[in-house]
């Protein structure tokens, strides 16, 4: 960070706030709307502490990495405008007029990270390349599909606003590691308006054009990107609207001989859509998943085992069938892990703090409610159905890739949300159930005195 980060960066802010107090009005209500402004403030503190812990803790990344190259496309356009545009709208194609630049860009030919590239370059004329106010413009973009998925969340339970503002804008990692200038913030941003696409289009079946305009432009994203994030996101979503349109069978005989049909229809349509959405890309065709994680998880592991920050979920030789042997680890290190006294620094001591939270969380609801009852209700309420298999399928991605916890922290941001909410609404509806049980006992009583009497 330079001095025109001190300089510039109050003055966008009070830019961005006035932009923010303007829109509030009109995507808020008189009980979300003392959420919006801490939520994007949280958003801007995340991308500016960002931008700091790289520079004065990790002395670099990709962060900086990103800004690199962003530096040379800005420069461009004072030498060459029409190189500097070339570059914008390039896909990693050899041009003698942007050659001069492309071979000082480490990821040209690296098609997501040089999308992160292009989209901080396209921000940073609007701010005279200050990495600052480019990371607030990302927190920004983040924010505005992080809003997206809060509304989805409180469209189906509206009383649980309280909760799901937690769930979606303040767990720490959440806002720390997707805020910034960083794919993971794009990627939180797109995967919020995929989702918020996704359920008004095919759910609710309400502004269905502009549900399904904003939910492609997600989806684009994230194909671009981190396509495993659409991949973990496709088969639990197209399960959950077949178990929408199931329940809306008026007859409970039908239901229940139709009920098995719409989910294998489901997993199946969720299979032939991932598929066809990696079909030109080796790196995630289903027959080389086994052997790419392998490789990655080893890579990981041994670039870490040395600093405490490495784990081992168990021996993944390249096959299909050791992925399936070391899911149920992977979904414990992703969702609960690293444990308190794994923590060796503060950002895993933070991840820690989150994932005993979490530990709590789901013990305490499978343990009021019971096991049982407890899989029932989420088999029974389609939204939890859908946020429980995400986030399970999502672990299982993440926790056999990563292979150490400084990377899962980031990796696994996207989950976190949806598994947090889905235990929000199970204890939500248990207390209801209790509060409904209750009532019908002392109305039982009542009528047996009235009786007596």
């Amino acid at each position: 960070m330079k001095l025109q980060d001190l300089l510039l960066t109050p003055i966008y802010l009070a830019i961005f706030y006035g932009i923010a107090y303007g829109v509030r009005g009109k995507v808020t209500n008189v009980f979300t709307r003392r959420y919006f402004i801490p939520a994007l403030s949280v958003k801007f503190l995340g991308a500016i502490a960002l931008g700091l812990v790289y520079q004065f803790y990790y002395g670099g990344g990709d962060t900086f990495n990103y800004t690199k190259h962003v530096d040379i496309i800005y420069d461009a356009f004072g030498e060459s405008p029409v190189a500097a545009i070339k570059l914008i709208f390039s896909h990693g194609e050899f041009d003698p007029v942007t050659a001069p630049y492309t071979v000082h860009m480490y990821w040209y030919k690296s098609s997501t990270e040089f999308f992160v590239v292009q989209i901080a370059a396209v921000l940073s004329l609007l701010c005279f390349n200050t990495y600052s106010v480019m990371a607030l413009m990302f927190a920004g973009i983040s924010f505005s599909g992080m809003w997206a998925m809060y509304l989805t969340f409180i469209r189906a339970y509206p009383l649980l606003y309280k909760r799901f503002a937690i769930a979606v804008f303040f767990l720490p990692s959440v806002f720390f590691w997707g805020s910034g200038v960083m794919k993971d913030s794009l990627c939180l941003g797109a995967l919020g308006w995929v989702f918020y696409g996704f359920y008004h289009a095919t759910v609710l079946k309400r502004n269905i054009f502009f549900s399904i305009v904003v939910g492609l432009i997600g989806a684009y994203v994230l194909i671009t990107v981190k396509v495993y994030i659409l991949l973990s996101f496709m088969p639990p979503a197209l399960i959950w609207v077949f178990i929408e349109n199931n329940r809306r069978i008026k007859s409970a005989a039908l239901r229940m001989v139709l009920k098995p049909f719409f989910l294998v229809l489901g997993v199946g349509a969720g299979f032939l859509g991932a598929t066809n959405l990696t079909a030109q890309d080796d790196r995630f065709a289903v027959d080389k998943i086994g052997e790419r994680t392998k490789i990655n998880q080893e890579y990981l592991y041994t670039l870490t085992k040395d600093q405490g920050s490495a784990y081992n979920i168990g021996a993944v030789d390249g096959s299909l069938g050791s992925l399936v042997t070391v899911a149920p680890q992977a979904v414990i290190v992703s969702l609960f892990r690293p444990f308190l006294f794994e923590a060796r620094n503060p950002v895993m001591l933070l991840s820690a703090i989150e994932a005993t939270m979490f530990i709590y969380l789901t013990v305490m609801m499978f343990y009021r409610t019971g096991i049982i009852k407890s899989f029932k209700q989420i088999a029974s309420t389609p939204m939890v159905t859908f946020c429980f298999l995400f986030a399970i399928v999502f672990a299982i991605g993440v926790g056999t890739n990563s292979g150490n916890f400084g990377t899962l922290v980031r990796y696994k941001i996207p989950l976190m949300p949806f598994y947090l909410a889905a235990l929000y609404i199970m204890q939500f509806q248990a207390n209801n159930a209790k509060k409904l049980s209750r009532f019908a006992s002392t109305e039982k009583r009542a009528s047996m005195v009235a009786r007596a009497a």
